[in-house]
């Protein structure tokens, strides 16, 4: 895809983007097309389906995040946390992934693109330490919301965001947490995805 047609569909986000982060995306996607064939790091195949169920999938959900830190745990190739430190260049990120073939290649693009504000991490989720807390933790499919919560809550400052995404509403997966709870579900609609998507933001007691 040409950088016309990337902007054409950034511009159907529902805030305003760059012709920066364009010129960033279309940099990020050719590397992870060429890195898929030898590396198998997505099973989608196609630049359009890349754009619309990994880029847009991630930035759709920026006006969410709180916070100058956050962590994106199971980032994979990089979703959502790289998508969202192109957007978000004042706000630090640090993408987390056991698997060293993963975050090889989104150091990779870290050092190809120049992006300052991300730390790649490689180390399974219990292992982690960070030396200070995060405002937000958000996971793409990275497990249940239950044990999401009991994974990643320790991360969190006092008044932190746990931000998980689902695709269809996941009842049983909210009926297995905590009764005490505190969580909110929103429905996203994501430019050029015909699939439903939901964000589950959960406030833990730290």
């Amino acid at each position: 895809m040409d950088n016309d047609s990337i902007e054409t569909c950034l511009a159907k986000l529902p805030f305003e983007v760059s012709t920066e982060l364009s010129n960033k995306i279309q940099a990020y996607l050719e590397l992870l097309l060429k890195w898929n064939k030898a590396y198998n790091l997505t099973a989608i195949r196609s630049e359009k389906q890349m754009l619309s169920h990994h880029i847009l999938d991630s930035l759709i959900i920026a006006p969410y995040l709180q916070g100058q830190r956050i962590l994106d745990v199971g980032t994979g190739p990089g979703f959502p946390g790289l998508p969202l430190a192109m957007l978000m260049p004042e706000r630090s990120f640090f993408l987390l992934d056991s698997n060293a073939k993963k975050t090889r290649f989104v150091s990779q693009v870290v050092m190809e693109l120049k992006l300052a504000n991300v730390e790649v991490i490689t180390s399974r989720v219990e292992n982690y330490q960070p030396d200070q807390g995060m405002d937000t933790v958000v996971s793409r499919a990275f497990t249940s919301l239950r044990e999401f919560v009991q994974k990643t809550s320790r991360f969190c400052v006092k008044k932190g965001l746990l931000i998980a995404m689902k695709g269809r509403y996941p009842t049983d997966e909210i009926s297995s947490l905590e009764p005490a709870t505190d969580y909110e579900v929103i429905e996203l609609e994501v430019p050029d995805l015909d699939a439903e998507r939901h964000l589950i933001l959960i406030r833990p007691e730290v």
